[in-house]
């Protein structure tokens, strides 16, 4: 009887223990999400699609829920001009957005990286030698994992990025979907998985 109460409690640890993964993305709708400005968010066939409107401004997406501490892997294609993101530890007035940028861009655009809006620019830029990474036109996987200082990005399995940051620390805030000014954008995002650490 000991042995299977001490079974039983092992049992629970765990999982209470485990890691929570969150599905951001339904499949179905924008539930759990807050569109910032004018550009499309729309659900086809299963993924979401974030392209421009007639206003050729920045767009949005936000969960309704901070996530600090994470590790989150999505899927994205590029069917136009794919300047896009994934924010971290973001807030967003209008569509001016405080936080960091995992860059989804065109080939040689430093995918990958870490870029801080309205604030210090890029802290981490892709190297030449890793621009063949990105496979345009084709699902691509992005993984992202933030722990408190600690930001370290993957493009399709290869690590990119490694750094860390005070600033970064200090900060919390959504996950963000982004689309970049101009117009002519269009990328499709599934498997939007999170676990909370």
């Amino acid at each position: 009887m000991k042995t299977y109460l001490i079974a039983v409690l092992a049992l629970a640890f765990v999982a209470f223990t485990a890691p929570k993964k969150v599905k951001l993305f339904n499949g179905k709708d924008l539930t759990g999400w807050k569109i910032y400005g004018t550009e499309k968010w729309y659900v086809d066939n299963g993924e979401l699609i974030c392209e421009s409107g007639p206003d050729k401004g920045y767009g949005y997406l936000a969960t309704d829920k901070f996530y600090k501490d994470f590790d989150l892997t999505v899927e994205f294609k590029q069917e136009a001009n794919g300047n896009s993101g994934v924010f971290f530890r973001s807030t967003i007035e209008g569509t001016k957005i405080s936080g960091w940028q995992v860059e989804v861009a065109p080939p040689n655009h430093d995918t990958g990286g870490i870029y801080e809006s309205y604030g210090r620019g890029w802290l981490h830029q892709i190297p030449q030698s890793k621009e063949n990474i990105l496979k345009p036109g084709e699902w691509n996987k992005l993984r992202i994992r933030v722990q408190g200082d600690h930001v370290q990005t993957w493009l399709n399995g290869k690590a990119m990025v490694d750094m860390g940051d005070d600033k970064i620390a200090k900060a919390n805030g959504s996950i963000a979907l982004q689309i970049h000014d101009g117009g002519g954008i269009k990328v499709r995002w599934r498997n939007l998985v999170l676990e909370e650490l």
